[in-house]
């Protein structure tokens, strides 16, 4: 008996194991293509259908707003009533570099409908606008430098961070780096949009 369970717990080792190495693989795979980062004229191209609001939004492209915490809220509360995305960024954040181009594209794909804003946590003001003309954000992004925003309003411990709001301005907070615009899709039309708005069942 004892010669059996020692063969069923290692075929269920080795079964397990292949698992995970064939994801790891997968996984690997899925982000191991950079996305390449759009220009400023990309993301600052007029798109029609656009609601006020939403426009007022892209015309602040790679605008570092100060104003703290306050600035920031009634800038959430102007958007109340609407999806909302923001994504916590710093220069000396590796992954936020990666993620940013995914971000660039999903903002200019989701502009008629949902809005993307930026908050940039503790970082130098020149690394921060040089790393904004590399990757344009087709938002403005709000300065965090004592992590106001980060951790007192949301518990950020690390970055990079996404906040999804919905319509009614609940919030569902996502810690680490997006690998994939899917993923990031994904999860607006999961945490942000209503049933109505969604193109997956």
């Amino acid at each position: 008996m004892r010669p059996a369970l020692i063969a069923v717990c290692a075929t269920a080792l080795a079964v397990a194991i292949f698992a995970g190495v064939r994801q790891a693989r997968e996984d690997a795979g899925a982000s191991a293509a950079p996305v390449a980062a759009l220009s400023r004229a990309e993301v600052s191209e007029p798109i029609a259908g656009v609601a006020p609001e939403l426009a007022a939004l892209r015309g602040r492209v790679n605008v570092l707003q100060r104003g703290g915490v306050k600035a920031f809220e009634a800038q959430l509360r102007a958007l109340r009533g609407g999806p909302v995305v923001v994504n916590m960024w710093a220069s000396w954040c590796g992954p936020c570099r990666i993620e940013l181009p995914l971000f660039q594209r999903e903002a200019v794909k989701q502009a008629a409908r949902v809005a993307f804003l930026g908050v940039n946590v503790a970082d130098d003001a020149d690394a921060a606008r040089e790393l904004a003309a590399r990757y344009p954000m087709p938002y403005p992004s709000f300065v965090d430098p004592r992590y106001n925003i980060a951790a007192g309003l949301f518990g950020a411990r690390a970055l990079p961070i996404t906040v999804f709001f919905d319509a009614g301005g609940r919030d569902v907070v996502h810690q680490g780096q997006y690998s994939t615009q899917a993923d990031l899709a994904r999860d607006i039309e999961r945490y942000a949009l209503p049933p109505s708005m969604r193109t997956r069942p």
